[in-house]
């Protein structure tokens, strides 16, 4: 089975000499708070063990990849060629007009981390994030730590277990876009965020292999570009390639601080990865938009039954969906529909019935949807109770990192709540492929 078998397995090793992998356990932890792997200027919280997939598994997680990258192509494309088509995303006018700017390219989400609830055998999708894509930094750098603890190095003379490292395959994916769609040349990286806002600890570790594998780049903040003499400049320097890491949401909230960056963009003075085409699979409306008839006139067979079986019923909540999220409060889960990092999200059965009436008119005001609430089958994570070794149950959403259409690895939060993310109690699982 998906996981447990190897947790377990590594259970029974840390059961050995409980005293000793405690005390190698409290090391580990010391070592991940000295670590870069920080969320919000906080260590990223771990237990012992990781989550261990195989070869199967992997495979499903290629085929979940593969199809979404197939209906987000179907999808960008009729937004782009048909007015009517774009009304459903209820996009904003500064967006919309981004969006429909041809970057160069015929990818429309060059990188994405899109989340799913995984357990081996079944599977529902959670949520599609794209513009901003992180983590990878968090997972490398713990994963890492993991490897060299003792219980891992024990399990690992029975088992070929690798940390999938997920920098360097983004290197040469943006270095071999640019490539095809641009120039032979070697280009000049920015790294753009709001720096207020970003991750920096994961920039640095992007500039530091972009570096290793000889580009040159520097981390700035898009409201200190310019565009003069038709490039987008740093100072001195000329950038050719931006990887975008500001979130859509954030770069409105800014737009009239960033007009050389937005004009340049325009004007296709350089060429950026990704484009403002991924937002159209970021938005919460997705799902919703995903059930359309429009859309689904777009799709095959197997598309359509991948979305009727792993897509959870979502939709726009009105006034006229009251009564049924009231009656029902306790199927549905609520969330903003331009929001990320699981902000603003509320779960209708931690919610008493007059808090979510009280609520419903600011879900309306602001742009909300309801969504199916999805029980899955937890897996078994090893942690340490009163420094006794313990199998615990874990509701696990695995994400999915596909790079230029390409499935990386998965990177994966476990926790006990109804929601598992950085704004709850939660642990970092880091991707441990069993290759073999």
């Amino acid at each position: 089975m998906f996981n447990d078998e190897y947790s377990l397995e590594l259970y029974k090793i840390v059961r050995e000499d409980e005293d000793m992998y405690y005390r190698d356990f409290v090391d580990f932890i010391a070592k991940t708070k000295v670590s870069k792997a920080i969320y919000h200027g906080e260590p990223i919280p771990m237990t012992y063990q990781g989550l261990f997939y195989n070869k199967k598994n992997r495979s499903d997680f290629v085929y979940i990849s593969n199809i979404l990258m197939s209906i987000t192509d179907k999808i960008t494309k009729e937004f782009v060629k048909n007015p009517e088509y774009r009304k459903i995303f209820q996009l904003d006018p500064t967006i919309e007009e981004l969006v429909l700017h041809d970057p160069g390219y015929d990818v429309p989400v060059p990188i994405c981390r899109y989340d799913v609830f995984y357990d081996g055998v079944n599977y529902m999708l959670c949520e599609l994030n794209t513009d901003g894509s992180s983590a990878m930094n968090e997972d490398n750098t713990l994963g890492q730590l993991l490897l060299q603890t003792k219980a891992m190095q024990k399990f690992m003379e029975k088992h070929s277990v690798e940390n999938i490292d997920m920098f360097t395959p983004w290197v040469w994916e943006t270095a071999d876009m640019y490539k095809k769609y641009v120039s032979d040349k070697k280009p000049n990286i920015a790294i753009v965020d709001n720096l207020e806002v970003g991750t920096p600890n994961e920039f640095d570790e992007f500039k530091r292999v972009y570096e290793e594998n000889g580009f040159n780049c520097e981390i700035i903040d898009i409201r200190d570009l310019e565009y003069k003499d038709g490039k987008l400049c740093h100072g001195d320097y000329v950038i050719d390639l931006v990887y975008r890491r500001i979130v859509t949401l954030e770069l409105l909230k800014i737009k009239d601080q960033i007009k050389p960056f937005l004009d340049a963009y325009m004007d296709n003075a350089f060429f950026m990865v990704g484009s403002f085409r991924s937002q159209l699979m970021h938005s919460k409306l997705i799902f919703e938009i995903f059930r359309d008839e429009q859309t689904q006139a777009l799709l095959n067979t197997e598309e359509k039954k991948f979305i009727d079986e792993h897509v959870p019923f979502t939709k726009k909540i009105e006034e006229r969906d009251a009564y049924e999220i009231i009656m029902n409060k306790d199927k549905y889960i609520f969330k903003p529909i331009d929001g990320y990092a699981s902000l603003g999200i509320y779960v209708g059965r931690e919610m008493r019935e007059d808090d979510l009436k009280e609520k419903l008119p600011e879900f309306i005001r602001t742009g909300y949807v309801f969504q199916e609430y999805y029980d899955m089958n937890k897996c078994e994570f090893l942690e340490f109770e009163e420094k006794s070794p313990v199998l615990n149950k874990f509701t696990q959403v695995v994400g999915l990192f596909i790079y230029n259409k390409h499935f990386i690895a998965p990177y994966t939060r476990i926790g006990k709540d109804n929601v598992v993310s950085g704004a709850r109690k939660y642990y970092t699982a880091p991707n441990l492929f069993i290759n073999e």
